[in-house]
């Protein structure tokens, strides 16, 4: 997908893919959920309850971050929005946008819990990324530059 830089744009997420940003702006994460190409065997192999369709998973070290952070999500009137990520669930519009409602989430770790998701706590994330994508569930990595490095997870092991 190539966007022009110049057009000013409002990003918005859709229901479904809203969990990958349930976690501080900053936090790594690796997020999957079931699609509808997802295997049987992936949907044992990486969810521990048949009720859950969808896994965030974060560094250990962030979850006290996650317990202290309050998000901000804002609602918008879908009118003027295209989807242009599907498995993302990306939507854009070149039009400013008034949200029609704002809605506080204080506890984003509850909050995931609420909505069904899966809250997985590792000590480092680069595993999990590189399985995750040879699975056939739909996933996500976001904000991965702030993981922890493979090699100084690897120093620790030793």
């Amino acid at each position: 997908m190539d966007l022009d830089p110049s057009i000013k744009l409002v990003w918005s997420i859709n229901e479904k893919c809203l969990p990958n940003f349930l976690t501080p702006r900053n936090c790594p994460r690796v997020c999957y959920h079931i699609g509808v190409n997802t295997s049987e065997v992936d949907k044992r192999t990486y969810f521990s309850s048949k009720s859950s369709s969808h896994v965030v998973v974060i560094e250990r070290n962030w979850f006290d971050v996650m317990q202290n952070t309050t998000l901000y999500l804002y609602e918008f009137n879908t009118t003027h929005f295209t989807l242009i990520d599907e498995n993302a669930g990306y939507y854009i519009s070149e039009q400013k946008q008034n949200p029609i409602k704002k809605i506080v989430i204080s506890n984003p770790s509850k909050e995931l819990s609420r909505r069904n998701v899966e809250l997985l706590l590792v000590d480092n994330l680069w595993d999990i990324s590189d399985e995750i994508q040879q699975t056939s569930l739909n996933w996500s990595m976001c904000r991965m530059g702030f993981a922890q490095q493979r090699d100084s997870f690897s120093e620790k092991r030793r």
